[in-house]
Formats: C-alpha cells, sequence, structure tokens
C-alpha cells in the first residue's frame, strides 16, 4: 500500500520513523511519501520537504510566514494527488495537517491521526472538526482517551507513548567520554535549547551564561537534527561549550542534570532519569496571546501527565540568569536528585511498557484492508 505522512517538527520524524518501520514489518510492499527528515528518510520514506523547513514557533512567527505556509500547502495537495495514497498520516503539527486532512476528506482520501493536536490545551473547538474529517485518531496521553471519548463522544485508539518503544531499551556508551573527547572527572549538564534555529537563537545565549557561574561542570549542547554545527558556532563563539549531534540520548544517560526547553524533550530527559529545568521564551506578542487562551497549568509533560509541580518551569520573565543558576545548584543537591527518580518512576509506571509504534501500525493496516475488502 501507499501511505503518506506528514510530520512537521523533529519528534514527529522521530515517531514517524519508528511507524514506519512498524508498518513496514506488516506490509513489506509498502510504499511510503513523507514531509519529515532524516530519520524518515533512512526508514525508507521518500522525503518532500524537510521539516526544518516548516517549523515556526509562536502566533507571531505563524502569521509572519504565511505567505510560505500556504505555498506548502498548495504544494502537499499537489503532491498527495500525484502519489494517490491508499491513506495520509497525519502526526502532530495540527495548523498544516488539519487544513491538509479537511481538504483531502473532500476529495475522498482516508485521514488517520498519529499523535493528537493538543486541543487539551486550546482551541478545543477544533474537535469537533477533527470528528468530521477524520477516520482514526490514535492517542499516546493517558488522559487524551478520557478527554475525546467522555468530554466529546469521539472514539480514540489508546496507544500509549511512543518514547516508551525505545528509550528504556536504549544501550549505553560506556565510551562516550573519549569519543566526543569531554571531561571524565567533571560531571556533565545538558543543554537542550530547542530543535528549532528560532528557538536556539533565543534560548542558548542564557544557557552559556548559566555555564560561566559552574566551573566545575562540563556544559555540553545536544545538536538538534536537521541542524549544522555553524547554527550553533555562531552563537557560541569562543565558549568552551561543545556541541554534539546524533547522540542526544547518549548525552543524557551521562548527564548530572539539563536545561530544557520545553517540548518532547522534557519527557525524554525524564524517562533517562535526568533532574531537569524546564525553559521557555517566545517574543512578547506570541507570550501574551498565548496567557490569553492556552488553558494549562503547566507547559512541560511530565508535570501535565502527573498533574502537579515535579519540574521547575522558567517561563519568559522568570527565565533568566538568576533563576536559572539559582534553580540549578538546587536540583544539583542529591536530596532533589532522589525525588526526580521517585517522581519519574511512577510517570514511568503511567506511560507502560511500550509498544506504541506497532499497536498503531497493526491498527492502521487492519482499518485500511479491512475497508479495501
Amino acid at each position: 500500500m501507499n501511505y503518506y505522512l506528514i510530520s512537521g517538527e523533529a519528534s514527529g520524524d522521530l515517531h514517524g520513523a519508528h511507524l514506519i518501520k512498524a508498518l513496514r514489518k506488516i506490509d513489506p510492499n509498502a510504499h511510503f511519501r513523507a514531509w519529515g527528515g532524516d530519520l524518515m528518510e533512512k526508514e525508507g520514506a521518500t522525503i518532500v520537504k524537510h521539516y526544518s523547513e516548516l517549523a515556526f514557533m509562536g502566533f507571531w512567527e505563524v502569521i509572519s510566514h504565511l505567505p510560505t505556509i500556504i505555498k506548502n500547502i498548495k504544494t502537499c495537495k499537489k503532491d498527495i494527488l500525484a502519489f494517490s495514497p491508499d491513506l495520509i498520516i497525519y502526526i502532530d503539527y495540527p495548523g498544516f495537517n488539519l487544513r491538509i486532512a479537511k481538504w483531502a476528506k473532500e476529495i475522498g482520501f482516508k485521514n488517520h491521526y498519529y499523535i493528537s493536536p493538543q486541543v487539551w490545551a486550546w482551541k478545543e473547538n477544533r474537535v469537533n472538526k477533527m470528528k468530521s474529517i477524520l477516520d482514526a485518531l490514535y492517542v499516546i496521553l493517558p488522559f487524551e482517551k478520557a478527554f475525546f471519548e467522555k468530554k466529546h463522544n469521539f472514539k480514540v485508539h489508546y496507544v500509549g507513548h511512543p518514547l516508551m518503544d525505545h528509550i528504556p531499551n536504549h544501550p549505553l556508551d560506556i565510551k562516550f567520554h573519549d569519543k566526543f573527547n569531554l571531561e571524565s572527572e567533571k560531571p556533565i549538564i545538558a543543554l537542550l535549547p530547542g530543535s528549532r534555529l528560532q528557538e536556539i537563537k533565543k534560548m542558548l545565549p542564557l544557557f552559556i551564561q548559566v555555564a560561566n557561574h559552574f566551573p566545575k561542570h562540563q556544559f555540553v549542547i545536544a545538536g538538534a537534527p536537521g541542524l549544522s554545527i555553524d547554527d550553533y558556532t555562531n552563537i557560541i563563539k569562543n565558549t568552551k561549550l561543545k556541541v554534539i549531534h546524533n547522540a542526544t540520548y547518549d548525552l543524557l544517560q551521562h548527564s548530572s542534570a539539563a536545561l530544557v526547553t520545553s517540548g518532547t524533550a522534557t519527557l525524554e530527559t525524564a524517562l533517562f532519569d535526568v533532574p531537569q529545568l524546564v525553559c521557555y521564551r517566545s517574543s512578547a506578542l506570541s507570550y501574551w496571546i498565548a496567557k490569553k487562551i492556552v488553558k494549562l497549568n503547566y507547559i512541560s509533560l511530565v508535570n501535565l501527565i502527573l498533574n502537579r509541580l515535579v519540574v521547575k518551569e522558567l517561563i519568559q520573565d522568570e527565565l533568566n540568569l538568576s533563576n536559572l543558576c539559582m534553580h540549578l545548584e538546587s536540583i544539583l543537591e542529591p536530596l532533589n536528585k532522589k525525588q526526580f527518580l521517585d517522581d519519574y518512576q511512577e510517570l514511568k509506571s503511567i506511560l507502560g511498557n511500550g509498544g506504541a509504534s506497532k499497536k498503531t501500525a497493526q491498527l492502521i493496516y487492519d482499518r485500511i484492508t479491512s475497508e479495501k475488502n
């Protein structure tokens, strides 16, 4: 069968790649075409457009890039028609994907959505639209099933979180320090400043200032897929900070703490048992709009899933050098490390034992083959 996948961020590329791998095991004659990245391409998908060209962060940033977004929508529709897939699989990225899905439904394509838009946080009115245009929705957070089914009478499939498929089994690289020429006697603080260049330009300069206040630690930057070393060296300049690409999980396994820009990375950091501070800053206008319409008590997935403050969130004006240094000192203390481990263990028990990619692939394949028959 022909599968068309659309994602717009690094996390979507990761989850899409695992889904492609699982689908290929069930359907060895499958063909994949995708909007994604290097990981999907590695699994055999033909990439139409790389997510690094698609990810715009914040309300004002999206508005300022509207001509590009409209052009991308037209390109996507034309490409879908040319490929004529048996179904389209959307991965998060709702602003773009829901527009394509509405059009695709009218044309007669089958729409399956993997990793739901966060309509429980804002734009809850999108649920009715989703019900009318989607053939199936696969959710990955435990509270999402109740949200859709009990509150909105929308039958969904809860498949568990795809990170649980591979993080618990990630092998330990005992040669990590030597491989990247790191100091073995200095504890590592991991810096995860985001997956978009826009985010990194906002976050990394502040993280560099923090590093100057902790001379007994070494600060190592997790390079985002899709970005080059030059994107980072233009910011870090002559500092001693190192950038490591394609080894974020290895970095987290060897880190004593982490400064993490909000997103999937907060959950990944927790699943590796690393104490963390969640950091977020956007333009003043984007933040003002978000405060008006977002209905969440927290921004970190860790806090949202556990429904309490487990990891400290430093947002907008609270994200400053003084606060970062103070809270980083705190989470490095052994007693606080133990509390993190206890909370993270509870998080893992809620997320389950994995298998999301395999479950979703089987549900998709069974549904599409039954409809063909």
